[in-house]
């Protein structure tokens, strides 16, 4: 398990990269094509990193320093997924979640209730953290082992439900995002979208960064708006006017560089997406399947980035007016675009329903990360990584799976596991029923189109 451990210390830029050189390899790409896909992917990857860097370091003391200015009163910090992870992989269910996962994922496969083929094992830390928690709240390491197993399945799922999505909106074929965070807050998206259709007046606002920007001209460009979004938080936090300044002008990059630096990832894994669909179709003629993927892929689109530099300083609102709040989004304010990521292609790039059901998402993150502070800091405790204070995290640690898994086998806090429970079990039934529908809507088409070439 210290091999397994110090690959997994390698972290994302490094680890996806051996992942993926050794699919081609297996592919039958060759060792060129294998490691070029490889070495392209991980450049993407620190690209990624040193933009989230960007953010990390200039936006979340700005966040923090906003948070003192106003005397908020939010004493528990997000570590954020920097902080949660490790958590997860020092933890007794981490020696045995990647294995678990991969296994359910093999079963699935074949058994056929999937079509997900899942190489985004540095994600698997979403799952292995659920269970973490899971044998943290209950004492037992074999329930956080069957929270890592249900955690696994209900995510391949959801990564089967929207990778239409995937395809029609974000242009990635064949590809799935079975990921802990985007997908499974996507069924929230879903239930809003068909809400907001049944209201006349609201179904007709479409509002995204093009209309933006051919309305205001260059003032509604991508670039301006993360500079002017910069700014105001530099105002908010009390910055001097060269401060103010500076971190206008690092939110404009953000916008600028987030698209480009995944533009790598796209390139080096399109190529080995591709080659596995071909295999699987030759083996399992009549078969579709996608390669499950990390949703860094989804801020390419340059909706998705503006929404998540507007939701930075709109997720530090939510956590205000939260009744009982304890919780200061800090880590994950950099990578709050990974929540609302798929919920974006529900809306079809629509940030005015992004908006809404985006805060529909980002209300319920951060009231279960904070019910479950105590847990989330025995966690972090036992494996060491605080000796005192209590943390929080909204990356998981504000997962309505983790914290219905949770309280279903402890059954502490049996009122909020029904309201949770209620709310998000209707939105996953909804969104099966949504996709069933899809599905049959592009046979029919399919059908339409194959008869009229013939």
């Amino acid at each position: 398990m210290n091999f397994l451990q110090y690959i997994l210390d390698l972290g994302p830029s490094v680890m996806l990269p051996l992942v993926i050189f050794i699919i081609g390899l297996l592919l039958r790409q060759g060792i060129g094509k294998s490691l070029r896909a490889g070495i392209t992917i991980g450049v993407g990857f620190v690209g990624v990193t040193l933009v989230i860097s960007l953010l990390t370091d200039n936006l979340g003391p700005a966040a923090q320093d906003m948070a003192k200015r106003f005397n908020l009163g939010l004493s528990v910090v997000d570590v954020g997924w920097p902080g949660a992870a490790p958590m997860g992989w020092a933890s007794s269910v981490g020696t045995v979640a990647i294995p678990v996962a991969i296994l359910v994922n093999i079963l699935m496969l074949m058994l056929k209730w999937t079509r997900v083929v899942n190489v985004d094992v540095w994600n698997i830390w979403h799952m292995t953290f659920a269970g973490a928690i899971v044998a943290t709240a209950t004492g037992s390491f074999w329930l956080g082992v069957v929270g890592v197993a249900i955690y696994a399945a209900f995510a391949y799922k959801l990564g089967d439900w929207f990778a239409p999505i995937v395809h029609k909106y974000n242009g990635l074929e064949g590809i799935a995002i079975p990921h802990g965070t985007g997908a499974l807050m996507a069924p929230i998206a879903v239930v809003t979208d068909a809400i907001i259709d049944k209201v006349p007046g609201l179904k007709k606002i479409n509002i995204n960064s093009e209309k933006i920007e051919s309305r205001l001209g260059p003032i509604g460009e991508p670039v301006i708006i993360g500079a002017i979004l910069g700014v105001i938080i530099g105002i908010l936090a009390g910055y001097d006017v060269s401060s103010v300044l500076q971190l206008g002008i690092q939110l404009a990059a953000v916008m600028v560089l987030m698209p480009t630096v995944v533009k790598f990832i796209m390139e080096g894994l399109m190529p080995i997406a591709e080659a596995a669909r071909e295999i699987l179709d030759k083996r399992f003629s009549g078969q579709n399947y996608y390669i499950g993927l990390d949703p860094a892929l989804l801020l390419g689109n340059s909706q998705v980035v503006a929404a998540s530099l507007i939701f930075v300083p709109l997720t530090l609102v939510i956590a205000i007016l939260i009744p009982g709040n304890r919780v200061l989004p800090f880590g994950d304010l950099a990578t709050i675009g990974f929540f609302i990521s798929v919920a974006v292609g529900v809306h079809k790039g629509n940030l005015f329903r992004t908006l809404i059901s985006g805060t529909l998402i980002m209300t319920m993150t951060i009231w279960i990360a904070n019910l479950m502070v105590d847990v989330h800091t025995k966690l972090a405790v036992d494996t060491g990584t605080i000796s005192k204070g209590q943390v929080a995290s909204l990356d998981q640690g504000g997962s309505p799976l983790m914290f219905i898994l949770t309280e279903l086998f402890t059954l502490q806090n049996i009122v909020p596991l029904i309201v949770v429970g209620g709310i998000y079990g209707f939105c996953v039934l909804f969104t099966y029923r949504w996709y069933k529908r899809g599905m049959k809507e592009l046979e029919i088409e399919g059908e339409k189109n194959e008869s009229a070439h013939t």
